[in-house]
């Protein structure tokens, strides 16, 4: 109500006009924000945890590392593997419980040529092969045939290293090598075992294609799997291997 100045007399001011269609506009309005808040939180992934892996203050762990392939025993010659990125925020899981097999001898901290154990440790991943095509990723990659083998000849000047030659013309004893074309290397990734080459340290380490059974000191998983992993690999991965 006001007071009407000339006669002193209260007036009653009738109600304000109500715009239905700005109000109808409003609702409609709310209510498309409402359902973008609603769809966004049911269909937006999950952040991924931050974890604190067990490579990760390790002694001998390489620190500029940012992917890792963790490999820990579970069973005499079977392993799990995690599969971790290194982001601003910590190190984050990218796979997990991957069942694995290892070599028949088990994980042991030392390993020789000839002895099929796996050998605990940290191991630069830096390049793959396969018989085949490459199915991508950032590591380099050769596809692998018949003439390709790893030469485990300790007295080869070559040792534990690729080479290309054909059986009887090989300058390396190839009855102590591996010819590189058997369905196991289907896929495989080298894993720098004896970078040094020294003589008798061990050679032929991969991260190879299953075939269900122990290895004789590689680490070997289903190759779906593998392929998912070497197309994720990038220079300077790692991986880690425990008991």
């Amino acid at each position: 109500m006001l007071l009407d100045a000339q006669r002193g007399h209260h007036l009653t001011l009738p109600p304000p006009a109500i715009d239905h269609d700005v109000v109808r506009q409003l609702v409609l309005l709310l209510c498309a924000v409402l359902c973008a808040m609603s769809v966004t939180a049911v269909t937006a992934p999950p952040t991924a945890a931050v974890v604190d892996p067990w490579f990760a203050n390790a002694v001998g762990f390489p620190v500029a590392a940012t992917q890792v392939v963790s490999v820990v025993g579970v069973g005499h010659s079977t392993a799990k593997i995690d599969v971790y990125q290194r982001t601003p925020a910590g190190w984050e899981p990218v796979a997990a419980g991957i069942p694995a097999h290892v070599g028949s001898a088990g994980i042991t901290p030392r390993t020789k040529e000839g002895e099929p154990s796996t050998p605990m440790g940290f191991y630069t991943l830096d390049s793959a092969f396969g018989t085949a095509p490459s199915p991508g990723g950032g590591l380099p990659y050769v596809q692998v045939g018949s003439d390709h083998w790893w030469d485990s000849d300790s007295k080869s000047p070559t040792y534990n290293t690729m080479q290309i030659c054909k059986k009887a013309q090989c300058p390396f004893d190839t009855t102590a090598s591996e010819n590189l074309n058997i369905p196991q290397y289907r896929h495989a990734v080298v894993i720098g075992v004896n970078k040094s080459r020294t003589p008798g340290d061990g050679s032929a380490y991969f991260f190879h294609t299953t075939d269900g059974g122990p290895t004789a000191g590689c680490v070997a998983i289903d190759d779906a799997t593998l392929v998912k992993i070497i197309g994720w690999l990038r220079p300077g991965a790692v991986m880690a291997i425990a008991k």
